[in-house]
């Protein structure tokens, strides 16, 4: 069995791109998708008892998901089956050789 056959989800990454600009010539955050990681195979799992901290700042982790070696940041934003997600952390998982897979710790964004 492959790591690729258990990617079972498609997700959308979100990022704001660079260059954007309003009237006034100021830089404009306009969430965009992510070029190439616009319908990427994914896997999302839902732990409990998870938490990421930042600082003095403790994070409950809502889902992880898993995803090739992608270009992907904290700065980043992730949809799966429509449910947005912030990037809390991005683990870069290893095999022998190098860089195998992103494990990504996820909070979901409430509109």
């Amino acid at each position: 069995m492959s790591f690729d056959s258990l990617l079972i989800n498609n997700c959308i990454v979100k990022w704001y791109p660079p260059g954007a600009f309003d009237p006034y010539g100021n830089p404009v955050k306009v969430w965009a998708d992510k070029p190439g990681l616009a319908d990427e195979h994914c896997r999302i799992s839902y732990p409990s008892g998870k938490q990421i901290q930042r600082g003095t700042e403790v994070t409950p982790v809502d889902a992880v998901l898993f995803m090739n070696d992608v270009d992907v940041t904290e700065h980043d934003t992730v949809i799966v089956d429509t449910v947005e997600y912030e990037i809390l952390f991005v683990a870069t998982l290893q095999n022998g050789f190098g860089g195998h897979h992103k494990q990504l710790s996820l909070k979901r964004i409430i509109p």
